[in-house]
């Protein structure tokens, strides 16, 4: 399952998406990621899912790509499932065991929830996937600048966050190295129960502890020895400029995040 993963990998395709300006695209998936909590209804599910098959299709990456991201995430979304196929009350039952009861509603609640989640994977790995780390970062640190007024050093947070974001996939492929190493050398990772798993996932981590620091001194140093000292006195090499194709996907997003907001209120269908 480490190799589905994909999350704060930059996909260039040079779609229409990627060369929008990283702030707009910052505040468009905050909106949607509301929109997609918020939806309370069938009508504003379904506007949610058709706005994210248009970020699929104008971002030019595989639909495939998407969903790896949502691979990690399967144990979360059956637990969740089954929660509320046991717990949600309703009219309509359909089985009854014991203390338990399935009904309509809960079967109609349980994919609207897994459903959600899916859709809230997408719309935020679409993020990730069209912005390099290095603009994400430029983009978070213009966002929050007003901090520096409360001294908030803004410089400092924005750069460990894109250490963070560059280092994701690298912390995958080091994953997927000592993997296969510790398989090379009979280790087996499948078989027995689960806590013979949690064990033999001991070999894994602290060879991944140990070269993680390492890195991080290696970049410590490396950073030193280019007389990196924050972000006072520092210039940038691009400035982000507002284009009216980023006012205009903007617009468009506030536009359907209205959208979710009425639809819940219309109820149209009913809940769901």
């Amino acid at each position: 399952m480490i190799h589905d993963i994909s999350f704060g990998q930059y996909y260039p395709s040079g779609s229409v998406l990627h060369k929008l300006d990283p702030r707009f695209k910052i505040i468009i998936t905050l909106l949607l990621v509301i929109g997609i909590f918020i939806c309370d209804s069938v009508l504003s599910i379904a506007l949610a899912f058709a706005v994210t098959l248009a970020i699929i299709f104008l971002s030019k990456i595989p639909l495939l790509t998407y969903l790896k991201n949502t691979k990690p995430l399967i144990p979360i979304i059956i637990f969740t499932f089954v929660l509320n196929l046991i717990y949600v009350p309703g009219e309509e039952i359909l089985f009854k065991f014991w203390r338990f009861s399935l009904s309509v509603e809960a079967i109609q609640t349980a994919v609207f929830i897994a459903f959600r989640i899916v859709l809230l994977v997408i719309i935020t790995s679409f993020l990730t996937y069209t912005t390099t780390p290095t603009a994400l970062t430029a983009a978070i640190e213009d966002m929050l600048k007003w901090l520096q007024y409360l001294k908030v050093d803004v410089h400092s947070i924005a750069m460990m966050m894109s250490i963070a974001l560059r280092f994701i996939p690298t912390l995958i492929d080091e994953i997927n190295k000592i993997i296969n190493a510790q398989k090379a050398r009979g280790a087996d990772f499948e078989s027995g129960n689960i806590i013979k798993k949690i064990k033999a996932m001991i070999p894994i981590l602290i060879p991944l502890f140990i070269s993680s620091f390492r890195r991080a001194y290696e970049l410590a140093n490396a950073m030193e020895c280019r007389c990196y000292h924050g972000g006072e006195g520092r210039t940038k090499l691009k400035t982000m400029k507002a284009k009216p194709g980023d006012y205009v996907a903007l617009l468009l997003t506030a536009v359907f995040f209205t959208g979710f907001i009425l639809l819940n209120y219309m109820k149209v269908f009913g809940r769901y």
